[in-house]
């Protein structure tokens, strides 16, 4: 559905009306859209989803304090970072 700023202005009622429908309205203002009205989502999305991405099992954990035993040669920890 599209209509005017001012035919919103007068039907505003009926147009949410349209959109609590389920349809989604373009408000346009001398031509050029202006608003878009759509129906909420019963369990809206957030726009940056805070939860963990897999399982914590995957992450590896790195303990403070802990050393590198360097007495097989440093190459061999440093293979495939390009050093």
């Amino acid at each position: 559905m599209e209509t005017t700023a001012r035919d919103f202005n007068q039907n505003a009622s009926r147009i949410l009306a349209a959109a609590e429908r389920g349809e989604r309205i373009t408000v346009t203002k001398n031509g050029r859209l202006v608003a878009i009205l759509s129906p909420v989502a019963e369990d809206p999305v957030p726009d940056h989803p805070t939860d963990p991405m897999g399982d914590d099992d995957d992450i590896p954990v790195f303990r403070s304090g802990s050393r590198i035993d360097w007495s097989e040669g440093r190459g061999s920890y440093l293979e495939g970072f390009g050093v």
